[in-house]
Protein backbone atom coordinates (compact mmCIF):
# COMPACT_ATOMS: atom_id res chain seq x y z
CA UNK A 1 0.00 0.00 0.00
CA UNK A 2 2.95 2.30 0.17
CA UNK A 3 4.57 4.16 -2.67
CA UNK A 4 6.46 1.96 -5.04
CA UNK A 5 9.86 3.61 -4.61
CA UNK A 6 11.59 4.83 -1.51
CA UNK A 7 13.65 8.06 -1.45
CA UNK A 8 16.94 6.16 -1.62
CA UNK A 9 15.98 3.49 -4.13
CA UNK A 10 18.28 3.24 -7.16
CA UNK A 11 17.26 5.23 -10.24
CA UNK A 12 15.11 3.52 -12.86
CA UNK A 13 16.85 1.61 -15.63
CA UNK A 14 17.57 3.45 -18.86
CA UNK A 15 15.06 3.07 -21.70
CA UNK A 16 15.73 0.52 -24.44
CA UNK A 17 17.42 1.70 -27.61
CA UNK A 18 15.26 3.29 -30.29
CA UNK A 19 15.33 0.18 -32.45
CA UNK A 20 13.80 -1.94 -29.66
CA UNK A 21 10.29 -2.12 -31.05
CA UNK A 22 10.53 1.62 -31.78
CA UNK A 23 9.20 2.45 -28.31
CA UNK A 24 11.88 4.71 -26.90
CA UNK A 25 12.50 7.49 -29.39
CA UNK A 26 11.94 11.19 -28.62
CA UNK A 27 8.52 11.09 -30.15
CA UNK A 28 7.52 8.15 -27.94
CA UNK A 29 8.73 9.98 -24.82
CA UNK A 30 6.47 12.92 -25.55
CA UNK A 31 3.54 12.47 -23.13
CA UNK A 32 0.06 13.02 -24.50
CA UNK A 33 -2.18 15.76 -23.20
CA UNK A 34 -3.23 15.20 -19.62
CA UNK A 35 -6.60 13.49 -19.46
CA UNK A 36 -8.94 14.59 -16.71
CA UNK A 37 -10.47 11.91 -14.56
CA UNK A 38 -13.88 10.82 -15.71
CA UNK A 39 -16.75 10.40 -13.25
CA UNK A 40 -16.14 7.11 -11.51
CA UNK A 41 -18.03 4.63 -13.62
CA UNK A 42 -15.95 2.04 -11.75
CA UNK A 43 -17.80 2.78 -8.52
CA UNK A 44 -20.70 0.36 -8.09
CA UNK A 45 -23.29 0.57 -5.38
CA UNK A 46 -22.32 0.26 -1.73
CA UNK A 47 -23.62 -2.83 -0.02
CA UNK A 48 -22.95 -5.09 2.88
CA UNK A 49 -19.95 -7.39 2.86
CA UNK A 50 -22.07 -10.29 1.74
CA UNK A 51 -23.31 -8.35 -1.29
CA UNK A 52 -19.82 -7.89 -2.76
CA UNK A 53 -18.28 -10.70 -4.73
CA UNK A 54 -15.24 -12.36 -3.15
CA UNK A 55 -11.97 -10.97 -4.42
CA UNK A 56 -8.39 -12.05 -4.45
CA UNK A 57 -6.46 -9.23 -2.79
CA UNK A 58 -2.99 -8.69 -4.23
CA UNK A 59 -0.06 -9.72 -2.10
CA UNK A 60 2.37 -6.92 -1.12
CA UNK A 61 4.81 -7.92 -3.83
CA UNK A 62 2.12 -7.39 -6.46
CA UNK A 63 1.63 -3.71 -5.67
CA UNK A 64 3.99 -2.74 -8.46
CA UNK A 65 3.20 -1.14 -11.78
CA UNK A 66 6.25 -1.21 -14.07
CA UNK A 67 6.15 0.81 -17.25
CA UNK A 68 5.73 -1.42 -20.29
CA UNK A 69 8.10 0.84 -22.23
CA UNK A 70 11.09 1.39 -19.97
CA UNK A 71 10.44 -0.70 -16.86
CA UNK A 72 10.37 2.22 -14.42
CA UNK A 73 7.70 2.32 -11.75
CA UNK A 74 4.57 4.20 -12.75
CA UNK A 75 2.63 6.45 -10.41
CA UNK A 76 -0.99 7.53 -10.16
CA UNK A 77 -1.51 11.02 -11.57
CA UNK A 78 -3.88 13.08 -9.39
CA UNK A 79 -7.09 14.18 -11.03
CA UNK A 80 -6.98 11.55 -13.76
CA UNK A 81 -7.78 7.88 -14.23
CA UNK A 82 -4.26 7.10 -15.40
CA UNK A 83 -0.88 5.85 -14.29
CA UNK A 84 2.07 7.85 -15.66
CA UNK A 85 5.78 7.09 -16.02
CA UNK A 86 7.89 10.10 -15.06
CA UNK A 87 10.88 8.66 -16.91
CA UNK A 88 9.53 8.21 -20.43
CA UNK A 89 6.09 9.86 -20.25
CA UNK A 90 4.15 6.68 -20.93
CA UNK A 91 0.56 6.63 -19.69
CA UNK A 92 -1.78 3.77 -18.97
CA UNK A 93 -5.45 3.81 -18.08
CA UNK A 94 -6.39 2.33 -14.71
CA UNK A 95 -8.84 0.07 -16.47
CA UNK A 96 -5.92 -1.42 -18.40
CA UNK A 97 -3.65 -1.93 -15.35
CA UNK A 98 -5.32 -4.75 -13.42
CA UNK A 99 -8.96 -5.78 -13.02
CA UNK A 100 -10.97 -3.64 -10.63
CA UNK A 101 -11.75 -4.95 -7.16
CA UNK A 102 -15.16 -5.63 -5.68
CA UNK A 103 -17.80 -3.08 -4.76
CA UNK A 104 -17.35 -0.93 -1.68
CA UNK A 105 -18.68 -3.10 1.13
CA UNK A 106 -20.21 -2.03 4.44
CA UNK A 107 -18.76 -4.39 7.04
CA UNK A 108 -20.61 -5.63 10.11
CA UNK A 109 -19.35 -3.83 13.22
CA UNK A 110 -20.24 -6.57 15.71
CA UNK A 111 -18.59 -9.21 13.55
CA UNK A 112 -15.41 -7.14 13.48
CA UNK A 113 -15.36 -6.79 17.28
CA UNK A 114 -15.75 -10.54 17.58
CA UNK A 115 -12.94 -11.11 15.03
CA UNK A 116 -15.38 -12.79 12.65
CA UNK A 117 -14.78 -10.70 9.53
CA UNK A 118 -14.31 -12.63 6.28
CA UNK A 119 -10.71 -13.55 5.60
CA UNK A 120 -10.78 -11.45 2.41
CA UNK A 121 -11.25 -8.29 4.52
CA UNK A 122 -7.95 -8.78 6.37
CA UNK A 123 -4.39 -8.43 5.14
CA UNK A 124 -0.80 -8.26 6.34
CA UNK A 125 1.00 -4.91 6.17
CA UNK A 126 4.72 -4.25 6.35
CA UNK A 127 4.94 -1.43 8.87
CA UNK A 128 7.61 1.11 9.79
CA UNK A 129 7.03 3.07 12.99
CA UNK A 130 8.41 6.59 13.34
CA UNK A 131 10.40 6.95 16.59
CA UNK A 132 9.69 10.69 16.68
CA UNK A 133 5.96 11.24 15.99
CA UNK A 134 4.72 7.63 16.26
CA UNK A 135 3.29 7.46 12.73
CA UNK A 136 3.12 3.97 11.23
CA UNK A 137 3.77 3.93 7.51
CA UNK A 138 2.95 1.00 5.26
CA UNK A 139 5.91 0.00 3.11
CA UNK A 140 6.17 -1.52 -0.32
CA UNK A 141 8.18 -4.71 -0.78
CA UNK A 142 11.20 -2.97 -2.32
CA UNK A 143 11.52 -0.05 0.10
CA UNK A 144 14.74 -0.37 2.10
CA UNK A 145 15.09 3.18 3.41
CA UNK A 146 12.66 6.07 3.77
CA UNK A 147 11.70 8.97 6.01
CA UNK A 148 8.51 9.78 7.88
CA UNK A 149 6.24 11.97 5.70
CA UNK A 150 4.85 13.60 8.85
CA UNK A 151 8.08 14.80 10.49
CA UNK A 152 10.93 13.85 8.10
CA UNK A 153 12.56 11.45 10.57
CA UNK A 154 14.45 8.43 9.15
CA UNK A 155 12.36 5.31 9.69
CA UNK A 156 13.34 2.00 11.19
CA UNK A 157 12.27 -0.66 8.70
CA UNK A 158 12.64 -3.85 10.77
CA UNK A 159 9.34 -3.58 12.61
CA UNK A 160 7.73 -6.58 10.94
CA UNK A 161 4.20 -6.98 9.65
CA UNK A 162 0.79 -6.43 11.18
CA UNK A 163 -2.56 -8.00 10.40
CA UNK A 164 -5.22 -5.34 9.97
CA UNK A 165 -8.56 -4.69 8.33
CA UNK A 166 -7.82 -3.89 4.71
CA UNK A 167 -9.01 -0.59 3.20
CA UNK A 168 -12.33 -0.96 1.46
CA UNK A 169 -12.32 2.37 -0.35
CA UNK A 170 -10.00 5.18 -1.33
CA UNK A 171 -10.62 8.80 -2.22
CA UNK A 172 -8.07 9.42 -5.00
CA UNK A 173 -5.90 12.52 -5.06
CA UNK A 174 -7.40 15.28 -7.19
CA UNK A 175 -4.77 18.00 -6.63
CA UNK A 176 -1.24 17.55 -7.91
CA UNK A 177 1.67 18.62 -5.71
CA UNK A 178 2.09 22.01 -7.39
CA UNK A 179 -1.61 22.79 -6.96
CA UNK A 180 -1.40 21.84 -3.28
CA UNK A 181 1.68 24.05 -2.86
CA UNK A 182 -0.14 26.99 -4.47
CA UNK A 183 -3.09 26.51 -2.09
CA UNK A 184 -0.74 26.45 0.90
CA UNK A 185 1.09 29.57 -0.31
CA UNK A 186 -2.19 31.45 -0.69
CA UNK A 187 -3.21 30.37 2.80
CA UNK A 188 0.08 31.53 4.29
CA UNK A 189 -0.24 34.86 2.46
CA UNK A 190 -3.66 35.43 4.01
CA UNK A 191 -2.40 35.06 7.60
CA UNK A 192 -2.28 38.19 9.70
CA UNK A 193 0.97 38.88 11.54
CA UNK A 194 2.89 36.23 9.56
CA UNK A 195 6.56 37.13 8.95
CA UNK A 196 7.37 38.75 5.63
CA UNK A 197 8.73 36.26 3.16
CA UNK A 198 7.17 33.19 4.77
CA UNK A 199 5.06 32.37 1.71
CA UNK A 200 8.04 32.70 -0.60
CA UNK A 201 10.15 30.58 1.71
CA UNK A 202 7.49 27.86 1.76
CA UNK A 203 7.13 27.96 -2.02
CA UNK A 204 10.87 27.42 -2.47
CA UNK A 205 11.06 24.80 0.28
CA UNK A 206 11.29 21.06 -0.08
CA UNK A 207 8.66 18.95 -1.78
CA UNK A 208 5.30 18.07 -0.30
CA UNK A 209 4.52 14.48 0.68
CA UNK A 210 1.36 12.87 -0.60
CA UNK A 211 -0.07 10.55 2.06
CA UNK A 212 -3.28 8.54 2.23
CA UNK A 213 -4.51 8.97 5.80
CA UNK A 214 -6.73 6.26 7.38
CA UNK A 215 -10.29 7.02 8.43
CA UNK A 216 -13.27 4.99 9.58
CA UNK A 217 -16.84 5.63 8.45
CA UNK A 218 -19.86 4.34 10.34
CA UNK A 219 -23.49 3.79 9.35
CA UNK A 220 -26.19 3.15 11.94
CA UNK A 221 -29.93 3.24 12.47
CA UNK A 222 -30.96 5.03 15.69
CA UNK A 223 -34.28 5.30 17.50
CA UNK A 224 -34.46 7.54 20.56
CA UNK A 225 -37.01 8.17 23.31
CA UNK A 226 -36.74 11.43 25.19
CA UNK A 227 -38.27 13.39 28.04
CA UNK A 228 -38.03 17.11 28.54
CA UNK A 229 -39.90 20.39 28.68
CA UNK A 230 -41.22 22.80 26.08
CA UNK A 231 -40.95 26.49 26.98
CA UNK A 232 -43.40 29.10 25.71
CA UNK A 233 -42.38 32.72 26.08
CA UNK A 234 -44.99 35.26 27.23
CA UNK A 235 -44.84 38.74 28.72
CA UNK A 236 -46.32 40.33 31.82
CA UNK A 237 -46.77 44.01 32.43
CA UNK A 238 -45.19 45.20 35.65
CA UNK A 239 -45.12 48.67 37.14
CA UNK A 240 -41.72 49.98 38.18
CA UNK A 241 -40.70 53.32 39.65
CA UNK A 242 -38.47 55.51 37.52
CA UNK A 243 -37.46 59.03 38.63
CA UNK A 244 -40.15 58.86 41.30
CA UNK A 245 -42.93 58.05 38.85
CA UNK A 246 -44.57 54.68 38.12
CA UNK A 247 -43.82 53.30 34.68
CA UNK A 248 -45.18 50.11 33.00
CA UNK A 249 -42.61 47.59 31.77
CA UNK A 250 -42.88 44.30 29.84
CA UNK A 251 -41.25 41.39 31.68
CA UNK A 252 -40.49 38.12 29.89
CA UNK A 253 -41.76 34.90 31.40
CA UNK A 254 -41.54 31.27 30.24
CA UNK A 255 -44.26 28.68 30.75
CA UNK A 256 -42.81 25.12 30.83
CA UNK A 257 -44.75 22.03 29.76
CA UNK A 258 -43.52 18.47 30.27
CA UNK A 259 -43.13 16.53 27.01
CA UNK A 260 -42.12 13.07 25.86
CA UNK A 261 -41.50 11.79 22.36
CA UNK A 262 -39.50 9.72 19.91
CA UNK A 263 -37.11 10.57 17.11
CA UNK A 264 -35.29 8.37 14.60
CA UNK A 265 -32.34 9.00 12.32
CA UNK A 266 -30.21 6.93 9.97
CA UNK A 267 -26.57 7.97 10.04
CA UNK A 268 -24.54 7.53 6.86
CA UNK A 269 -20.73 7.74 6.72
CA UNK A 270 -19.97 9.31 10.10
CA UNK A 271 -16.27 10.05 9.60
CA UNK A 272 -13.65 9.38 12.30
CA UNK A 273 -9.89 9.83 11.96
CA UNK A 274 -7.92 6.60 12.35
CA UNK A 275 -4.53 8.31 12.77
CA UNK A 276 -2.74 9.93 15.70
CA UNK A 277 0.14 11.37 13.67
CA UNK A 278 -1.46 14.76 12.99
CA UNK A 279 -3.21 17.17 15.36
CA UNK A 280 -6.92 16.42 15.22
CA UNK A 281 -7.64 20.14 14.87
CA UNK A 282 -5.72 20.05 11.58
CA UNK A 283 -7.54 17.05 10.13
CA UNK A 284 -10.97 18.23 11.35
CA UNK A 285 -10.25 21.55 9.65
CA UNK A 286 -9.77 19.81 6.30
CA UNK A 287 -13.46 18.86 6.17
CA UNK A 288 -15.74 18.58 4.31
CA UNK A 289 -14.76 15.61 2.16
CA UNK A 290 -16.92 14.56 -0.77
CA UNK A 291 -17.28 10.89 0.11
CA UNK A 292 -19.55 10.30 -2.87
CA UNK A 293 -16.29 10.16 -4.86
CA UNK A 294 -14.96 7.17 -2.92
CA UNK A 295 -13.75 4.41 -5.21
CA UNK A 296 -13.26 0.73 -4.37
CA UNK A 297 -9.74 0.25 -3.05
CA UNK A 298 -7.20 -0.42 -5.78
CA UNK A 299 -3.43 -0.36 -5.18
CA UNK A 300 -2.96 1.69 -8.36
CA UNK A 301 -4.30 4.76 -6.59
CA UNK A 302 -1.44 4.49 -4.10
CA UNK A 303 1.30 4.19 -6.70
CA UNK A 304 3.79 6.98 -5.99
CA UNK A 305 2.24 7.91 -2.63
CA UNK A 306 2.63 6.88 1.01
CA UNK A 307 -0.12 5.24 3.06
CA UNK A 308 -0.44 5.38 6.83
CA UNK A 309 -1.65 2.39 8.82
CA UNK A 310 -4.50 3.09 11.21
CA UNK A 311 -3.59 3.37 14.90
CA UNK A 312 -7.00 4.20 16.37
CA UNK A 313 -8.80 0.91 16.91
CA UNK A 314 -12.24 0.30 15.47
CA UNK A 315 -14.01 0.15 18.85
CA UNK A 316 -12.34 3.37 20.04
CA UNK A 317 -13.30 5.11 16.80
CA UNK A 318 -16.93 4.06 17.23
CA UNK A 319 -16.98 5.78 20.63
CA UNK A 320 -16.15 9.06 18.89
CA UNK A 321 -18.72 8.32 16.18
CA UNK A 322 -21.37 7.82 18.87
CA UNK A 323 -20.52 11.23 20.34
CA UNK A 324 -21.09 12.81 16.94
CA UNK A 325 -24.37 10.90 16.55
CA UNK A 326 -25.54 11.93 20.01
CA UNK A 327 -25.02 15.61 19.19
CA UNK A 328 -27.18 15.24 16.08
CA UNK A 329 -29.83 13.34 18.03
CA UNK A 330 -29.95 16.09 20.68
CA UNK A 331 -30.59 18.65 17.93
CA UNK A 332 -33.35 16.42 16.54
CA UNK A 333 -34.91 16.20 20.00
CA UNK A 334 -34.88 19.99 20.47
CA UNK A 335 -36.53 20.42 17.09
CA UNK A 336 -39.14 17.78 17.97
CA UNK A 337 -39.90 19.43 21.33
CA UNK A 338 -40.53 22.72 19.55
CA UNK A 339 -41.71 25.86 21.34
CA UNK A 340 -39.53 28.86 22.13
CA UNK A 341 -37.23 27.10 24.59
CA UNK A 342 -36.34 23.45 25.22
CA UNK A 343 -35.08 21.46 28.16
CA UNK A 344 -33.87 17.89 27.69
CA UNK A 345 -34.04 15.67 30.77
CA UNK A 346 -33.03 12.40 29.18
CA UNK A 347 -32.48 10.59 25.87
CA UNK A 348 -32.50 6.81 25.54
CA UNK A 349 -31.12 5.73 22.18
CA UNK A 350 -31.32 2.27 20.66
CA UNK A 351 -28.74 1.74 17.92
CA UNK A 352 -28.84 -1.07 15.36
CA UNK A 353 -27.48 -2.17 11.98
CA UNK A 354 -24.04 -0.70 12.65
CA UNK A 355 -21.66 -1.07 9.73
CA UNK A 356 -18.31 0.49 8.92
CA UNK A 357 -15.69 1.03 6.24
CA UNK A 358 -11.93 1.53 6.44
CA UNK A 359 -11.17 4.31 3.93
CA UNK A 360 -8.08 6.23 2.84
CA UNK A 361 -8.30 9.99 2.23
CA UNK A 362 -5.68 12.08 0.39
CA UNK A 363 -3.56 14.65 2.26
CA UNK A 364 -0.54 16.65 1.14
CA UNK A 365 1.91 17.28 3.99
CA UNK A 366 4.61 19.90 4.35
CA UNK A 367 7.07 20.51 7.18
CA UNK A 368 9.19 23.67 7.07
CA UNK A 369 11.85 24.98 9.39
CA UNK A 370 11.60 28.77 9.46
CA UNK A 371 14.08 30.76 11.55
CA UNK A 372 14.95 27.80 13.71
CA UNK A 373 11.42 26.48 14.32
CA UNK A 374 9.48 23.73 12.55
CA UNK A 375 5.96 24.20 11.22
CA UNK A 376 3.60 21.63 9.69
CA UNK A 377 0.92 22.22 7.09
CA UNK A 378 -1.70 19.87 5.67
CA UNK A 379 -3.68 20.29 2.45
CA UNK A 380 -6.85 18.43 1.55
CA UNK A 381 -5.83 16.52 -1.58
CA UNK A 382 -9.38 16.71 -2.92
CA UNK A 383 -10.45 20.31 -2.25
CA UNK A 384 -7.25 22.24 -1.47
CA UNK A 385 -8.41 23.32 1.98
CA UNK A 386 -5.37 24.11 4.18
CA UNK A 387 -4.70 23.83 7.89
CA UNK A 388 -1.48 24.13 9.84
CA UNK A 389 0.78 25.77 12.34
CA UNK A 390 1.89 29.31 11.72
CA UNK A 391 4.65 31.61 12.96
CA UNK A 392 4.00 35.16 14.18
CA UNK A 393 6.00 38.29 13.44
CA UNK A 394 6.82 40.06 16.71
CA UNK A 395 7.48 43.28 14.83
CA UNK A 396 4.11 43.22 13.07
CA UNK A 397 2.30 42.56 16.35
CA UNK A 398 4.21 45.35 18.09
CA UNK A 399 3.43 47.76 15.25
CA UNK A 400 -0.27 46.85 15.38
CA UNK A 401 -0.34 47.45 19.16
CA UNK A 402 1.36 50.84 18.73
CA UNK A 403 -1.09 51.88 16.02
CA UNK A 404 -4.02 50.77 18.16
CA UNK A 405 -2.73 52.84 21.09
CA UNK A 406 -2.26 55.87 18.85
CA UNK A 407 -5.78 55.56 17.46
CA UNK A 408 -7.21 55.11 20.96
CA UNK A 409 -5.32 58.21 22.14
CA UNK A 410 -6.53 60.31 19.23
CA UNK A 411 -10.08 59.14 19.76
CA UNK A 412 -9.88 59.88 23.48
CA UNK A 413 -8.51 63.37 22.80
CA UNK A 414 -11.32 64.34 20.47
CA UNK A 415 -13.99 62.68 22.60
CA UNK A 416 -12.68 64.32 25.80
CA UNK A 417 -12.48 67.73 24.16
CA UNK A 418 -16.19 67.82 23.49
Amino acid sequence: MAGNRGPTDPPPPPPPPPDAAGAAGPAAAEPPARRRRRPWSLVPRIGRAGDARPARHPAPGEHRFPCDRCGSEMRYEPGTDELVCDYCGNRRSLEDAVPAGPAIAELDFRAALAARLPEAEMEEHRIARCPNCGAEIELGPDVQATTCPFCDTPLILDTGTRRQIRPGAVLPFVLAEEQARDAMTRWLGSLWFAPNGLSEYARKGRRLNGVYVPFWTFDAQTRSRYSGERGTVYYETRTVMRDGRPEPRQVQRIAWTAVRGRVARFFDDVLVLGSTSLPKTHTDGLEPWDLTQLAPYRPEFLAGFEAEAYRVALEESFTEAREKMDRHIARDVRFDIGGDRQRIHGIDTQISDVTFKHVLLPVWLAAYKFRGRSYRFVVNGQTGRVQGERPYSVWKIALAVILALILAGVGGYFYGGR
